[in-house]
């Protein structure tokens, strides 16, 4: 009996992992895999896939008919041990419950047994193991025919320096009579992604094609692309209108028309040479049966699926994009990996320090041009100085630089922090609308050799919303990457209330900023730079590329210093974890509308400047302003100035 007769007679969907509870039926792509997958002359089978193809529930019943069904011991690595945890109490339990024959050769369900652990489960005659993928001991002391690893690409691409997750698995199966690897992944980065090599690897790759409606050919779906001829096509920015385009005779189908077809679907290589029936029957192209390839490859993506609308796909690609105006890529990135189930290709990021000086603008320094509504500080230490950058926000997190200082000093003494406190809590920045802004929040690095004085000057200053930070480049998940208690009392415990670091996922955070900088457009996630910055700010800006490096992992992709100083640049990844943290990207019109009403608000009175005629002063001292009678940074007495007057036609243009 083949796996998908067996599921189609034993399987069911549990309530817990399924939107509907109910026996299997499955879908016509879904079969062939599954006759793969059973097929005992084919040794290893590799799924590159989107989310919401079904494949989950594909391997739970591999894993019961197997138990069932063939009696073999068989072993499932997922990428770490509590994604095994939750695999099994989530997934797998459920099943053991609800497949009613499965109480035929597994005793011990539902009792506190040693053969009925997070970690094995002992069946008549067959033993499953679960381990993690990420320990080299997970692959140990163990005998299997069948070894499953499952979202390979959430693995170490070199486990503890013992060899690649494929190599490891495939030593479990030696010696088995009819050995089986089957690997099957969502893929991440290309270059870097292990499902997308092992399918490069395979005697033969397969896609599911379906017959035209209205000239018979057989053709995939595919993605397409706008000036491509083939795919999905939509007019008007309008997902409801999505269609797919046949290559062969450009006729235009919709997700019903694809629905009334995919019965009379096969699976295809991509020379066309070997087609796969719903039975798992392996043919030539004269239709004449042949041996199976010992390495089978399939990609199916989320379109295939009856589940998932056509139109959402679109409408979600459509959010990515307008994302990506904004020079965020994360969403994109996501679409590409769990939507089209394909690696996502990275570009070389790298900006020039001559382009962005070329792009900058002619607005003064310490000053806050018209759409700038917030400031947000951020602070890089060295062992002799400190560097402070000020950046205005306004909606959609479009920012300018508006200051970058050097406070030249020890972090070790108090006077560069007393020069610090000034900055930050003292300096008024005029505003082109005629008020003055302070510093919002700040987040002060807290590397390097004086990690206790940023520790101890955040303690101090914790109401007035600053932060201690720390990068955590490499595995990192989100900008905000976690947090943790460092403040330590003479008995070793950390105290209740004591100093929180906060760690930044500098790589992702570094992707954004790098998309924000090649926007070409004013508009939100737009990055504003003042002429006046030093040529050393913008090489620093411009100071690393993103490249790959072998680490203890492997070979991963990440932002690598190409100069000696980038404190200019790791100021603004600082800014964004700052902006991450407060949210800025979430808040609703009315908090912004609320915030420009003060920041700069609208004429009352024929006696208020209207805000059009406040711009940058075209000379004079830097229009920095703090408290009466208080010394700035560079030791003057600096008096309260009036707002700035108007500089040149051509700019206020542009504000």
């Amino acid at each position: 009996m083949s796996l998908e007769a067996w599921a189609a007679k034993h399987f069911y969907l549990s309530a817990e992992s399924s939107y509907v509870e109910q026996e299997w039926r499955a879908w016509p792509f879904q079969r062939a895999i599954m006759a793969v997958m059973s097929n005992d002359d084919i040794r290893e089978v590799d799924l590159k896939k989107s989310a919401r193809v079904g494949y989950t529930k594909i391997i739970l019943a591999k894993l019961a008919y197997n138990a069932h069904h063939k009696r073999r011991n068989q072993a499932l690595w997922q990428p770490t041990d509590e994604d095994r945890d939750e695999f099994v109490k989530t997934e797998l339990d459920p099943m053991l419950r609800d497949v009613a024959v499965m109480k035929d050769v597994f005793p011990a369900y539902m009792a506190r047994h040693k053969d009925n652990t997070l970690q094995a489960k002992k069946f008549l005659g067959s033993m499953l193991h679960l381990r993690g993928g990420k320990a080299a001991k997970n692959y140990r002391r163990i005998s299997v025919d069948d070894a499953i690893l499952d979202e390979v690409d959430g693995f170490d691409a070199d486990v503890e320096k013992e060899g690649d997750p494929f190599t490891l698995a495939a030593k479990r199966v030696e010696g088995a009579t009819f050995p089986k690897i089957i690997i099957g992944s969502t893929p991440k980065l290309k270059g870097f992604s292990i499902i997308d090599t092992r399918f490069e690897l395979a005697d033969a790759r397969f896609h599911f094609v379906i017959p035209c409606p209205s000239c018979g050919e057989a053709h995939p779906l595919t993605w397409g692309g706008k000036d491509e001829s083939h795919g999905f096509k939509w007019s008007a920015k309008d997902p409801k209108t999505v269609r797919h385009l046949c290559p062969h005779c450009a006729t235009l189908i919709d997700q019903g028309d694809y629905l009334r077809v995919c019965e009379s679907g096969y699976w295809l290589s991509d020379d066309g040479l070997l087609l796969i029936d719903h039975a798992g029957v392996f043919r030539n192209a004269a239709g004449h049966v042949v041996p199976a390839p010992s390495h089978v490859a399939m990609h199916v993506w989320t379109a295939y699926s009856p589940a998932a609308s056509w139109s959402d796909i679109v409408r979600e690609f459509l959010a990515a994009m307008s994302k990506v105006a904004e020079g965020d890529m994360t969403k994109l990135k996501a679409f590409i990996n769990t939507t089209l189930g394909e690696a996502y290709e990275q570009e070389v990021q790298r900006s020039d320090a001559d382009e962005l000086k070329q792009r900058a603008e002619p607005f003064p320094l310490q000053w806050v041009p018209r759409g700038g509504l917030m400031l947000l500080a951020s602070v890089d230490g060295q062992d002799n100085r400190l560097e402070v950058t000020v950046k205005a926000y306004g909606r959609g997190c479009e920012t300018w630089t508006i200051d970058h200082r050097i406070l030249y000093g020890s972090p070790g003494e108090d006077e560069v922090w007393r020069e610090l406190e000034e900055i930050l809590f003292e300096t008024e920045y005029p505003h082109a609308a005629g008020t003055t802004l302070r510093v919002h929040a700040t987040a002060i690095d807290s590397g390097g050799h004086y990690t206790h004085a940023v520790y101890d000057f955040c303690a101090k200053h914790e109401r007035r919303k600053v932060f201690a930070v720390k990068g955590a480049s490499g595995k990192e998940k989100h900008i905000k990457n976690g947090a943790q208690k460092v403040d330590i009392d003479w008995r070793g415990r950390v105290r209740k209330r004591g100093v929180i670091l906060w760690l930044v996922g500098t790589n992702l955070a570094k992707d954004l900023l790098y998309g924000r900088m090649q926007l070409e457009r004013a508009g939100p996630g737009y990055v504003h730079l003042s002429r006046d910055h030093e040529d050393e700010f913008f090489k620093q800006m411009s100071g690393e590329v993103r490249r790959s490096r072998t680490t203890v992992r492997g070979e991963e992709s990440r932002w690598t210093p190409i100069r000696k100083r980038v404190e200019a640049w790791d100021c603004a990844v600082y800014n964004l974890w700052l902006e991450t943290h407060l949210e800025l990207g979430r808040k609703p019109a009315k908090w912004w509308d609320e915030l420009e009403a003060r920041v700069q608000p609208a004429i009352s009175d024929l006696f208020d400047t209207p805000p059009a005629q406040v711009s940058a002063p075209a000379e004079g001292p830097k229009p920095v302003v703090t408290k009466q009678g208080s010394k700035t940074s560079s030791g003057r007495i600096a008096p309260r100035r009036q707002a700035p007057s108007l500089a040149s036609a051509e700019w206020a243009e542009r504000l």
